[in-house]
């Protein structure tokens, strides 16, 4: 197999294409990025932190994300689909996550936006119909797209469906960490790790 000369290695001796210098991204990537993600709540957290992401690093996120589970109701689309002013407030409050009220409220409309669409199939469904007819295999880090035309398509239908903060390049990242494609650098050692596309 050819290998990304993009690649680091780890303390374990292992390559990722990212990661390897932090444990909790160390664990983040060997355990969760890129595998499949098939259910509403699953999606709709991922989503939803791709979505504070927006600007910031994954690290951030990432340390923040028990603070933002315990904030947002561990991501059920039906509690956070209720949430009100005081819930905006208490949200706009709470130090532990990214305290932004564009982020907030959209979050709170894409829950909505999750709820509705359970009657056409729902969000999962949705999402993983795009599934493109070929997965990158990417050598260098320039060679990483950021978005695809199924990810410009993702973002236009769920717009109409009432969804924000869903460009196109936030649901290519959203289609990486969930499986849909294959992101990792040739040579990972999790290239091929979702079973979707072979190594």
């Amino acid at each position: 197999m050819v290998v990304s000369p993009d690649l680091e290695t780890g303390p374990d001796g292992l390559a990722r294409s990212w990661g390897s210098t932090d444990p909790l991204l160390r664990e983040y990537y060997d355990t969760e990025w890129g595998m499949p993600v098939r259910d509403e709540r699953g999606v709709f957290e991922r989503l939803s932190l791709e979505a504070f992401q927006s600007g910031l690093s994954w690290l951030t996120i990432l340390r923040k994300r028990p603070a933002f589970r315990d904030a947002f109701a561990q991501f059920d689309p039906d509690v956070v689909a209720g949430f009100g002013e005081a819930d905006v407030a208490r949200l706009m409050g709470d130090a532990g996550i990214v305290r932004n009220r564009l982020k907030v409220d959209a979050t709170i409309a894409n829950a909505r936006a999750t709820v509705a669409l359970r009657e056409s199939g729902g969000l999962a469904e949705l999402v993983w119909s795009y599934v493109p007819e070929a997965t990158p295999a990417p050598m260098t880090w320039a060679e990483v797209p950021t978005q695809s035309p199924e990810s410009v398509a993702l973002s236009k239908r769920l717009k109409r469906e009432g969804f924000r903060f869903v460009g196109p390049t936030t649901l290519y990242a959203l289609m990486s960490a969930i499986g849909i494609v294959d992101t990792h650098l040739m040579g990972s050692h999790r290239r091929g790790c979702s079973g979707i596309w072979p190594e």
